[in-house]
Order: structure tokens, then C-alpha cells, then sequence
């Protein structure tokens, strides 16, 4: 069984602007999947995010007229100040950012990891942040929602999503629903920045504040800038070398006043299947690179451990 057709419109209602250009806070859950009915798959593409989605196609990933591009840059813009309400007096080295691959499956060792290192952080005052997307992403937001919960509670949550591992699976955001019926959100929060240039890919539910963009560019900037804390690099492909790198960039020149920690999950991975690591670490002892605070762990307590020591400097 296949999952419903995102992109496949319901409706013969078409380039009429479905989003507000003068919004004042980030989105919810609820108002970005508004329309979808979790009983019915086939409701899918009747929801807010599947129609802007849509929209978006039809006027052109470059926007085709001016007036639309205008739209978005002011749509994106209120995000963009609603985000900054959020985050002011928030202690900017508590905000830590995990990245890897949207392929990730719920029942891979590598999403439970994430989503407990994700629990364990937000449980010790991080506000924990993704590109909001499936994969590696969701796993960030479901251990922030789960924080607080029993190992129980959280195993039965896993065995929830197991039925529908991948993001492609019928099944796979009704799951999540019911996860977030079950088990409702404590007190802590979380911080997903997607964007529409990936919408064929839902985007994870369990996130409690959505800074959805149009421009992809002001989405990858905006989260690797923003993640003064650090960021976890857990395995992925072209989108996640494209944010070490630029995330390197950022460190060698100081950008912001200092060099974060880039921390790299999976030593097998980053030193032999994507080789990475090595590949920094010669080219920083080269003096290519400088103010690169590299590590590679295995170990998802270490990595707790040197957060912890750098949001406490």
C-alpha cells in the first residue's frame, strides 16, 4: 500500500494565494496540517501544507511573476520576525541542531538514537532544532516530544511509528498522530525550520514551532546560524555535506563571534563510508580550515557531555 499523492491536487482551485504574507507567529502542527483528517489518508492533500505546496509548483519554484515573489519574500519575512519573537531571551548556546538524511527509517538504530540524544537534551534545557523534515529530522522532534515521558512510554511511541518506517508508507503521518493523541506534548518545545522547496516531503509533526519558508537558502542559513550550541551530524547525504560544510564556513570566520561545536554521529560512517571527518581534520591541520571544534562519537552520552560543557561556558 502506497502513500496518497502529496502533490496531486483535489480541488480545481488553483493559483489562488492560500497563505498569509502578514502572519505573526511560526506555524503549529495543527494549523499546517489543518484539513487532514488522520482516519483518512486520502485526506492528505486536502491539508494547508499540501495546498501552499501546491500553489508553489503551479506559480513556479522560481517565483514566475513578481507579485508572487513579492508574496513570498513577505511571507517569509513575517516568519522570519515571528522566529526571532521566539527565540528572544533564550540562552543562544542552549539551541543545538541535529542534521542527517530524510531516508532515515523509524525502525533504523540510528532514529532511536537521535530521538533519545534529542529526549535526553531537551530534558536537560536545550531547545532542540532540524530542517523539520522525515528521517534524522522527525527522530529530533519525536525524542522533544517524548521528553519527560517513562522508557515505556517512549518504547511504546517507537512501536507506534514502526508500523509505518518510511516517509513514503500509507500509514506514516497518521501514526504520528496518534503517537501525539497518546502521549500529548509536556512542557518542553522544539524547533523545526522546513521548506516548501522540499514539500513533496510532509513535514514532521511533532515539532511545536514551525518556521516554514518558500527559500530554501534563507531556511539552510537561518538554521545552521541559529544552532549556537552546536550541531550533531548524524548520517545523511548531499543536503547534510551541503550543511557541514557551510556550517564549517561559518566557524572558520568567526561569523557570529564564535565557532560552535560540530559534532559528528556515527564514527563508522564520517570516517569510512562518507570520510568526511578525516577530511576536515587534514585540512584544519593544514590551516585550510581554522576554529573547527570537531568531534566523532559513537557514544551518544559524550556528545551529551560536550554540549553540556559548552552551553554551560
Amino acid at each position: 500500500m502506497t502513500a496518497p499523492d502529496y502533490s496531486k491536487p483535489k480541488t480545481a482551485a488553483r493559483h489562488k494565494t492560500p497563505y498569509s504574507t502578514t502572519r505573526e507567529t511560526l506555524y503549529s502542527v495543527k494549523e499546517l496540517y489543518a484539513g487532514y483528517d488522520a482516519s483518512d489518508e486520502t485526506t492528505l492533500g486536502q491539508c494547508y501544507d499540501a495546498k501552499v505546496y501546491r500553489h508553489y509548483i503551479d506559480t513556479g519554484k522560481h517565483a514566475v511573476t513578481g507579485q508572487e515573489a513579492k508574496r513570498r519574500a513577505l511571507h517569509d519575512h513575517a516568519i522570519r520576525q515571528a522566529l526571532n519573537r521566539f527565540l528572544e531571551g533564550r540562552d543562544p548556546r542552549k539551541s543545538v541542531g541535529i542534521m542527517g538524511g530524510h531516508a532515515l527509517l523509524r525502525t533504523d538504530a540510528m532514529f532511536r538514537q537521535v530521538a533519545l540524544l534529542s529526549k535526553t537534551l531537551t530534558e536537560k534545557g536545550f531547545l532542540m532544532m532540524s530542517g523539520g523534515g522525515p528521517g534524522a529530522m522527525e527522530a529530533t522532534h519525536l525524542g522533544a516530544w517524548l521528553a519527560g515521558r517513562t522508557e515505556k512510554e517512549t518504547e511504546d511511541a517507537f512501536r507506534i511509528l514502526s508500523d509505518s518506517p518510511s516517509f513514503d508508507d500509507a500509514g506514516w503521518l497518521s501514526t504520528a498522530f496518534r503517537v501525539m493523541e497518546k502521549y500529548p506534548r509536556g512542557p518542553y518545545e522544539s524547533l523545526s525550520i522546513p521548506t516548501w522547496l522540499y514539500g513533496h516531503e510532509p513535514s514532521a509533526a511533532f515539532a511545536s514551532h514551525i518556521a516554514k519558508l518558500f527559500e530554501n537558502s534563507l531556511r539552510e542559513d537561518g538554521l545552521l546560524t541559529l544552532a549556537f550550541g552546536g550541531i550533531i551530524y548524524s548520517p545523511g547525504s548531499a543536503g547534510t555535506l551541503q550543511e557541514i560544510f557551510q556550517d564549517a564556513a561559518q566557524n572558520h570566520y568567526l561569523s557570529f563571534g564564535f565557532a560552535s561545536p560540530m559534532i559528528f554521529l556515527g564514527r563508522k560512517f564520517w570516517t569510512e563510508d562518507v570520510p568526511v571527518y578525516p577530511f576536515l581534520e587534514g585540512l584544519q591541520a593544514k590551516g585550510r580550515y581554522k576554529n573547527l571544534p570537531l568531534s566523532i562519537h559513537d557514544d551518544s552520552e559524550e556528545i551529551v557531555k560536550e554540549l553540556m560543557a559548552f552551553g554551560n561556558r
